[in-house]
């Protein structure tokens, strides 16, 4: 997996990835929450019938989520694939995911249908370009519930309109260290973004990682809505860079102790958290794209974090482990990547 991160990555070294998710409900059925599961089985099997027919090109792998083992679940979502609420539904849940990982299709989440496309690096563009084009696809099968005025209609009222959230995974480790996190948050609340953890709704940012994404979905065009959230990440992006620049300049000696004593710790480390893994490879990432550690390997950092996830570490090992063999995997997972840059 992680295939989704191959390409080239626009502003690399503050956005991370871009994701377009649209919402998406057929009229002739009732929302998922109160769906049978025999109307959610023929739901599901509406959307495959037309994936099929609309995509002989694509290849898109199909999963149910009562099909999958709880470990498999979970990685899906560490590998940011799919939404924390779909492995919620364990009988009703299912989706399909492209062979390049850059699209997913979530059945029966919070609405019917949930596409998302997730691109490295800043470009919403692309990540609008391929979400539209399958939209598109599955609007000229299935009935899709909408209203003239309101637009597509949607289980929860603040997807109505629209039904799409763009939103950018940023690394800012350096205005997290200056205390200026919060203050950001609110500039951005205040002109319609949200600032969510790294999982997205009701997770918390880790590794200084956030996603920000439009909260309004009614009232602009799709287009509209992804150009303001894009030039709203390039200043976000020139202030990680200026505040990077000015501590640099001002407390040069200061970053590159503290950056250089994580590499330290991830290099000899013999167990190792994941919490504490995040926060050491964030400064091993700022360290890179500081300059102070040349490694070109280092670039690729983002996917170890993904990598050294819990349930990625259960399943590459296939068996039940304790937190301390898991803490001891993980620490040596780390040590051999460094290694393996090094050498």
């Amino acid at each position: 997996m992680t295939r989704w991160l191959e390409g080239d990555q626009i502003e690399q070294d503050v956005a991370i990835s871009s994701r377009i998710r649209v919402a998406r409900n057929i009229k002739d059925y009732i929302f998922p929450l109160y769906l049978s599961l025999e109307d959610s089985d023929k739901l599901t099997n509406d959307v495959l019938h037309t994936v099929k027919e609309e995509f002989r090109g694509n290849n898109f792998r199909f999963y149910r989520i009562s099909d999958l083992t709880q470990t498999e679940r979970l990685a899906y979502v560490e590998e940011h694939l799919i939404s924390p609420g779909l492995i919620q539904k364990i009988d009703k849940s299912s989706f399909l995911v492209r062979d390049d990982e850059k699209a997913t299709i979530m059945i029966n989440e919070e609405d019917h249908i949930r596409i998302q496309t997730l691109i490295p690096g800043l470009n919403l563009s692309e990540a609008w370009e391929l979400c539209s084009e399958i939209d598109d696809k599955l609007e000229s099968r299935l009935n899709f519930a909408y209203d003239s005025e309101l637009g597509y209609l949607t289980a929860c009222p603040t997807n109505v309109g629209t039904g799409l959230r763009a939103s950018v995974m940023v690394h800012l480790p350096c205005v997290t260290m200056t205390g200026n996190i919060n203050a950001l948050i609110e500039s951005l609340r205040k002109v319609g973004l949200t600032v969510r953890g790294i999982y997205g709704e009701g997770t918390e940012a880790i590794g200084n990682l956030y996603q920000i994404s439009n909260q309004t979905t009614l009232g602009d065009t799709e287009e509209e809505l992804i150009d303001k959230l894009n030039k709203i990440i390039y200043q976000v992006v020139t202030k990680e860079r200026n505040t990077r620049k000015y501590l640099k300049e001002k407390k040069g000696i200061e970053i590159e102790d503290k950056v250089y004593r994580s590499y330290g710790i991830l290099k000899n480390s013999r167990l190792m958290s994941s919490q504490e893994a995040m926060k050491h490879l964030s400064n091993v990432k700022l360290a890179y794209d500081m300059g102070f550690i040349a490694n070109k390997g280092l670039k690729d950092i983002f996917k170890l974090m993904v990598d050294i996830k819990p349930a990625k570490i259960q399943m590459s090992s296939n068996m039940e482990l304790t937190k301390e063999e898991e803490y001891k995997i993980r620490a040596q997972i780390i040590r051999d990547y460094l290694s393996d840059m090094e050498g």
